[in-house]
């Protein structure tokens, strides 16, 4: 065969090499993000080994379609790697169809690619062995999906705290479907507008189109990811700025209430002086014991978190609901009273609001204790709870009707945390929620301008 011919019939791209690039690009997708618990370890290269075999199975068996069966079997395939990924993962569904469109433009690109450097070096180069195949296959792969591997990392619209859009997603998948039409246009008869003249055009316009349509979803995700990140942000300072007003607030009124308790307390001193009837006593006893509730309750040694605290208990007294603190504030005499306010103002709301369900009284129960441990300061939330909390993402889901705003209160207090190089766990299991924050007591805090 001349290299005229070898050209003008390029052979076509095997089924087990395009069956190749799709697990392979939808598996560096996964790896960077959260799995699930039943694709966890063993289990997860189970998984992928089952749907290894089944892509390379089908596109085998489905070598040789045409027309429309192509096509369709090429959709298939997609719907292949869609189930793939959310079986693996946590991420949501929308999130999930972006992730699978950008792999199967991934791995067309790859496929092609690779069948390109290789029909070149086995007739330019005449390396004709299988050997020097196998080797092609696995240095092209290996560097194609190092890259696309580190690109999810940083652009990956499947992170636990990003959330595509339905909108977004409609555009991805409406991209997806056109670059890859435009890719595959120069397969059509040569009477056909656009249609390529031979092999090498054919493929050579595929590759490119894949790489550009490529380049072209990551600016679009990257673009996304980086307005929804700003919007975020924004909001999380808002929600910053409303606890650090609220704070200040709080500490007007327990000021005011600590002042007329004092006043109160004198008269009282006053009154017992003028004479000893036992009613009058019984009358002031009980006054004072009232007024009592409103002085400051909480003496934890730090002036912002024990305005914080008391006002918060107010709260839970007005509502029936019984609040215990062991906190030893000094332990956050370097803590910014910004982040003081979002971390204990973000937990103590979202702890009413759950207790605030609970018909019985008697089991509203809010438990905050906060103490040093093996260099680590270690601050925990409790409370108890009715019914089933469902989690997604790391995060409880809302059965608020407001759902959009669902979650910033945590994700406020979790950025406060980061700050701090800490970590946030969340648990619920019979009946008591839990929220437990470890922060290191060494590292020192950065500010929250170069975090942002």
């Amino acid at each position: 065969m001349t290299v005229a011919d070898f050209i003008r019939d390029l052979p076509d791209i095997p089924r087990i090499i395009t069956a190749l690039a799709e697990w392979l690009a939808c598996l560096v997708c996964i790896l960077p993000v959260r799995r699930r618990e039943i694709a966890g370890g063993w289990k997860f290269a189970a998984i992928s080994g089952a749907f290894l075999a089944v892509q390379c199975a089908f596109m085998v068996i489905t070598d040789g379609f045409e027309g429309v069966a192509w096509n369709l079997c090429m959709a298939t395939a997609a719907l292949l790697m869609f189930c793939y990924i959310r079986v693996c993962t946590e991420t949501t569904r929308n999130n999930a169809i972006c992730c699978c469109c950008t792999a199967f433009i991934a791995s067309e690109f790859a496929a092609s690619f690779e069948w390109q450097i290789w029909c070149y070096a086995y007739d330019f180069l005449e390396l004709r062995q299988r050997g020097w195949w196998i080797l092609t296959l696995i240095l092209v792969y290996a560097i194609v999906f190092f890259v696309i591997w580190q690109l999810s990392r940083t652009i990956s619209v499947m992170d636990d705290e990003f959330s595509v859009t339905p909108g977004e997603t409609v555009m991805t998948a409406v991209a997806s479907v056109l670059i890859f039409a435009v890719s595959n246009l120069g397969f059509l008869p040569v009477s056909v507008p656009f249609a390529g003249r031979d092999s090498l055009e054919i493929f050579n316009m595929r590759t490119l189109v894949d790489l550009g349509g490529l380049a072209i979803l990551y600016a679009y995700q990257s673009q996304w990811k980086s307005t929804h990140i700003q919007r975020e942000l924004e909001t999380i300072q808002t929600i910053l700025n409303s606890q650090y007003e609220q704070y200040k607030q709080a500490q007007r009124a327990v000021d005011l209430i600590n002042y007329r308790y004092h006043d109160l307390k004198n008269h009282i001193i006053a009154l017992r002086g003028d004479g000893s009837d036992s009613q009058r006593n019984e009358y002031l006893d009980k006054l004072e014991n009232e007024i009592h509730d409103y002085e400051a309750m909480n003496k934890t040694g730090n002036q912002v978190l024990d305005t914080l605290l008391t006002s918060k208990n107010l709260r839970c007294m007005q509502h029936k609901i019984d609040m215990t603190c062991v906190i030893d504030g000094k332990l956050f005499d370097s803590m910014d009273v910004m982040d003081i306010c979002s971390i204990f103002g973000n937990a103590l709301d979202n702890a009413i609001e759950c207790e605030l369900k609970i018909k019985d009284y008697g089991k509203r129960m809010i438990h905050v204790d906060a103490f040093s441990e093996r260099s680590f300061l270690i601050i925990r939330f409790e409370n108890y709870y009715e019914g089933e909390i469902r989690f997604e993402r790391g995060l409880p889901v809302t059965s608020k009707i407001e759902k959009s705003l669902h979650g910033y209160g945590l994700k406020s207090l979790r950025y406060t945390v980061h700050k701090y190089k800490g970590e946030v766990q969340i648990d619920a299991r019979d009946n008591w929620f839990s929220l437990r924050i470890l922060i290191p007591l060494e590292v020192e805090k950065t500010s929250f301008e170069q975090n942002a």
